[in-house]
């Protein structure tokens, strides 16, 4: 075992390299072994990534295979759609901005930009926060970080903070009976400043800031992460995935704020393990590790659920490795 292993029950990496996956191999070979894997253009090529990528439309986005749900008129899922399309070929395959696909689809999601700053169009004409951060953290790892569009949009999060420190989603602010069909198309909601951060929304948006090499150490941002590190294990503020349980369900791409999410960001945001908070979190994955060296991630069985099983682990390994190398220096 190496170092940033050591605190771990089990060895993770033999089940990783034995899960078959050739863009699993190579980022545990780069990324936990330090090894050199070649060119990451060669993971464009494999059959998954070409699939997806034969999907995209002509205007660089994917269509949403539900179509828009009458529930929220004016809705545009396509950037939904975009946005999951681009976090499996940005995280699961490395695809960056010398991508053809991959230009096409950021200049997709700009033009969904409005002049405040902001994404929309997944809540109709309603602020996203969260999945506008969630589309800004992929884009500026696919090699977006200088373009003015991404600043443009991190200086909107700056904007639109609680007085708290944190972000909520506006519309978790209004009653479910006043949740009209009439209001997703209508006026924005502006947020309501008084009311306390959500976790769900404060997780999200920080992922944009602690991808950033710049914005990650903003004062803003990191009185944020501070929030939301003493909010781990704790039921949301807000009805929207409010169950404490919702910590301890992982995805990978990431999605949803998680115990898993908020290490990742707390580490890139250079967090120390020395932080009891973070202690707690870490203690966790190692006392939850399986004898397979893996751990669950709490969603459906299945094949599917599988083969995210040592994604997520890649993810968890990934935070124990950076919280070592922050602690010894390295």
């Amino acid at each position: 075992m190496t170092a940033w292993t050591s605190p771990l029950r089990h060895d993770p990496v033999p089940a990783l390299l034995s899960a078959g996956d050739p863009a699993l191999t190579y980022f545990v070979r780069r990324d936990l072994l330090g090894e050199e894997p070649g060119l990451i253009s060669a993971l464009w090529e494999l059959s998954e990534a070409r699939r997806l990528l034969r999907k995209q439309q002509a205007d660089g986005s994917w269509r949403y295979p539900g179509g828009n749900p009458e529930t929220t008129p004016g809705s545009n899922y396509a950037v939904l759609e975009t946005f999951r399309s681009l976090g499996v070929l940005v995280e699961m395959y490395g695809c960056d901005r010398s991508h053809p696909a991959l230009r096409a689809a950021a200049e997709y999601i700009f033009s969904c930009q409005t002049a405040e700053g902001d994404i929309r169009g997944i809540l109709g004409n309603q602020y996203m926060p969260y999945y506008h951060a969630a589309i800004l953290e992929l884009l500026i790892k696919a090699g977006y970080a200088d373009d003015p569009r991404v600043v443009a949009g991190l200086e909107w999060l700056l904007a639109v903070r609680q007085a708290d420190g944190g972000w909520i989603v506006p519309l978790q602010a209004v009653p479910s009976r006043e949740r009209t069909r009439e209001i997703w198309p209508g006026p924005a909601v502006p947020p309501d400043r008084a009311r306390p951060f959500s976790h769900l929304a404060t997780g999200m948006v920080l992922r944009a800031f602690a991808a950033h090499p710049a914005y990650r150490r903003h004062p803003h941002a990191l009185a944020a992460a501070s929030l939301l590190k003493g909010r781990c294990f704790l039921a949301d503020k807000y009805n929207d995935r409010k169950d404490p349980a919702y910590w301890l369900k992982f995805q990978y791409p990431f999605w949803w704020t998680s115990l898993l999410t908020s290490l990742d960001t707390l580490a890139r945001m250079e967090f120390q393990v020395d932080d009891g908070a973070i202690r707690r979190g870490l203690d966790w994955f190692v006392a939850n590790q399986g004898q397979d060296g893996l751990w669950q991630h709490g969603y459906d069985a299945g094949k599917r659920a599988h083969a995210a099983q040592f994604w997520v682990a890649l993810a968890v390994c990934r935070v124990f490795r950076r919280f070592q190398e922050a602690a010894t220096g390295s």
